[in-house]
């Protein structure tokens, strides 16, 4: 039997987790690090380019944003509920955190368009209300959402632009709505402390991965045909496999983190999450330079997957070396700066 991980063991397992998830997201940003310009043409992929972007449409497509979001959730839980304790005052913390983030990424949208921050910003205000909630009273909003997300998913594929209020539809089953359930379902698990039990929750645990794996199994091989065909209905078989694939990778990395030598091989990825903020926006900065190195006009998914894994190297290696010498990620210490006014210790 595999001891439980103590709290400390717990954190750094969130932010391998982060990690992981920052690396899923590259494959997925990349190709925004090139700006479209009018009378630009995009080649349509075949052989082993056709193989890979299907593949990262399967795997990864709002999958890990998805995951990103979800620790989002907690991080809001740990960071209101610290403030608390040290009788500060929770919310109003916790919505200047939000006004800053809206800041950085202002400004990072002037170096990537397709920046999350912003959005994060934005969607977190949402979270306030629900943070004196009980959490039964969460569990059963994060239900309520989830299934209205999902059933007009469905209405959509079913009936196509003859769905009822379309337009209304449109908005329920946009990223919006996908982001905030799984920043409420993170927050959910953090206050539910869920996370911390993982050792005593597993059999829980296990049986939501096994729920969840036929049903991400069969919209994979549905994402596969639909992509071999050409199908319309493409993106939205995709987002109805968002949640389902973000339950199965999750549960699946909380059991494999609960073995400690899972978190020995996974560890170098646990420096990277542990400066997120910094390393998204820098994720840009290097992806744009290795594609100007490269001569790139466009990003093919072969690219894509070499640009990916050529940042996460980078990153893995100055992050570790970073915190040899400093305790807080670059922009991270500017946003517990401008959060608090004054300097704060990193604890």
């Amino acid at each position: 039997m595999n001891p439980s991980i103590p709290q400390q063991e717990r954190i750094a397992a969130l932010d391998i987790i982060r990690g992981l998830a920052l690396f899923g997201i590259l494959f997925i940003n990349v190709k925004g690090y090139i700006v479209l310009t009018e009378g630009m043409i995009i080649p349509e992929y075949t052989g082993i380019d056709q193989v890979i972007d299907t593949l990262i449409l399967m795997f990864v497509e709002k999958k890990f944003f998805s995951i990103f979001s979800f620790l989002f959730g907690v991080g809001f839980y740990i960071f209101a509920s610290r403030a608390e304790r040290r009788g500060d005052k929770p919310l109003w913390r916790f919505t200047r955190r939000l006004l800053v983030l809206l800041l950085i990424g202002i400004i990072h949208a002037f170096i990537f368009w397709g920046t999350i921050l912003p959005v994060y910003a934005l969607i977190g205000l949402l979270l306030l209300p629900f943070y004196r909630a009980k959490v039964t009273t969460i569990r059963n909003w994060l239900g309520g959402i989830t299934g209205v997300y999902l059933l007009a998913l469905i209405s959509k594929l079913a009936i196509g632009a003859a769905v009822p209020f379309s337009s209304v539809v449109d908005f329920v089953i946009s990223d919006t709505t996908l982001i905030f359930i799984m920043f409420l379902a993170g927050f959910l698990a953090a206050k539910a402390d869920w996370i911390r039990r993982i050792g005593e929750l597993k059999k829980r645990v296990r049986l939501a991965q096994l729920g969840s794996l036929p049903i991400f199994a069969g919209l994979s091989v549905w994402i596969w045909t639909a992509a071999q065909h050409g199908t319309d209905d493409l993106k939205l078989i995709i987002s109805l496999s968002a949640i389902p694939g973000v339950l199965l990778y999750v549960t699946s990395l909380f059991l494999l983190l609960e073995y400690r030598t899972a978190r020995t091989i996974l560890q170098p990825f646990a420096r990277v999450g542990q400066m997120a903020l910094t390393n998204y926006v820098a994720q840009s900065l290097i992806g744009s330079l290795f594609i100007s190195i490269m001569g790139l006009e466009t990003v093919s998914p072969s690219n894509v997957v070499l640009i990916a894994c050529l940042i996460m190297i980078v990153q893995i290696v100055y992050s570790s070396l970073w915190f040899r010498y400093f305790k807080l990620g670059l922009l991270e210490k500017a946003w517990r700066f401008m959060t608090y006014g004054k300097k704060q210790t990193a604890k």
